[in-house]
Formats: C-alpha cells, structure tokens, sequence
C-alpha cells in the first residue's frame, strides 16, 4: 500500500531528542516528570540497600548519589551506550553480547532504571541479572509505558503489568510488586509539557518555522508551570490504568 505518510521501520533518528538524565537535580524533578517520578521510588526503595548493588544499563548513573555509603556499587552498560544513547560514566564496565561481565550470585541487589525497553532480548537480560543475584537478592526495575519513542532505533518495547510478570517469573523471580507511576492526569500533563518543551527548545537548523514554534512556546509557558505543578500533585496518588510508566520490585528466587 503506498501512502505519503512517513515509513517508520525506516526511521533511525529522532526529529527531537530529549535532554541526556545525567544529573536529576531538584529543577529537572519538578520539570521532567519521569525522572522526577523515577526519582522519588527509586530513592525509597533505595534507602535500606546494603552490599553489593549492581546498575545494570547504568547510563549517567543519575541514581547512584541516592544509595547509602556502605553500599558497593557496580555499573555496567552496554557497549554501544556512547554511540547510540549519548551516555558514558566512569567506573563503568562496557560490554558486548548478552552475558554480563559479573560473577554469579555476586550482587546483593540490581538497580535497573528505563533500560529494559532498549534491550532487543529481554529474556536473556532478565535472566542475567537473576544470575548475578545472590538467593533472595532484590531486583529494582523501572520501565517507561506513555513515552515518546527514543533513541530511535533503539527503543523497541512498551511493557504492561502483566507482562513484567510473565517475564520476570521466568527469569526466575518471585515477590513480583508493579508500581504505576502517576495517573491519566499526570500523563496528560506530561504530554502536554513535552510539546511545549519541543517548541521553546528546537533542535537542528533553525528557519521560520521553528522561530514562529519558539514563540508559541514562551506565550504558553503559564500553561507549562500550571500542567508542571498539577503533575507533580497527581503523582501523590495511587496511580492507574494510564500512567507515566511503571516501577517492579522482585527478588531472586530461593
């Protein structure tokens, strides 16, 4: 079927990337509300860790300033992290192919934060990091639901409560908790923000059109602090059906 409309299995860059999460300081909390969202589960969940904590698909490690002083932590991420997502840290080990570079059961807890939607074999990255827990160790998860396509091509899956289960059970997990971050509210603030953030800060050659897009933003830059602040108070309920994206607590099978 021919059609004028853009052919996306081609696609293998974005229009607009959004802004690299290498440091989630109280500003991109309020304005970003998946990382501001993220940020606040993980920094709960966090708190009690002890031993060794592996971050797996580590990026920026923007999460690792919340974990206690007497953890060891680890990061890995994958080789092509620089190349395809922009993202290269120190003390981190790079690597090529599913098997992680970590010995079994050497990890007391695994931190995964948005990085099982770019990952081709999810199985395979699930059963790794059951491999690398010790029995009973802790699996923190978070998967992104009403996003923006990202990275393109790298962005492959959108994950429902049902289905982390069925993965994750697979795996080898148990004690299976999935969290909703925010509500149909807080994803249409959020969308709502993304566009006007599109607007004020275009990428690529300017002309015209983007100027004129520049000054449609800045006049709805109320609207954007308003669908800010209603987000961030949305995110104080139990989420629901439709949210930002979702948070998985699991721990390795004894």
């Amino acid at each position: 079927m021919k059609s004028a409309r853009e052919n996306l299995a081609e696609r293998n860059r974005e229009t607009w990337r959004p802004l690299a999460c290498a440091n989630v300081g109280p500003v991109r909390r309020f304005f970003d509300l998946q990382a501001g969202s993220i940020w606040r589960d993980v920094a709960s969940e966090t708190a009690s860790l002890s031993g060794n904590l592996l971050d797996a698909g580590c990026g920026a490690q923007p999460y690792r300033c919340l974990l206690p002083v007497s953890v060891r932590y680890q990061a890995i991420d994958s080789a092509a992290a620089q190349e395809d997502f922009g993202y290269i840290a120190p003390d981190t080990i790079y690597y090529a192919g599913n098997r992680w570079p970590v010995e079994e059961a050497a990890f007391d807890a695994v931190l995964c934060t948005e990085t099982l939607e770019h990952v081709l074999n999810p199985k395979e990255f699930l059963r790794e990091a059951s491999r690398c827990l010790g029995p009973g160790g802790r699996l923190i998860l978070t998967v992104p639901f009403a996003a923006r396509w990202h990275f393109i091509p790298h962005d492959y899956w959108r994950y429902t409560p049902s289905g982390l289960k069925h993965l994750l059970q697979a795996a080898g997990f148990e004690a299976i908790h999935v969290y909703a971050r925010g509500n149909a509210l807080t994803v249409a603030c959020y969308k709502n923000m993304a566009v006007v953030i599109s607007l004020i800060m275009p990428q690529g050659r300017r002309t015209w059109k983007t100027l004129a897009g520049i000054a449609l933003g800045v006049s709805l830059l109320p609207f954007f602090l308003f669908c800010a602040l209603l987000g961030n108070l949305s995110l104080s309920s139990v989420g629901g059906d439709d949210c930002l994206g979702y948070t998985v607590l699991a721990r390795k099978r004894s």
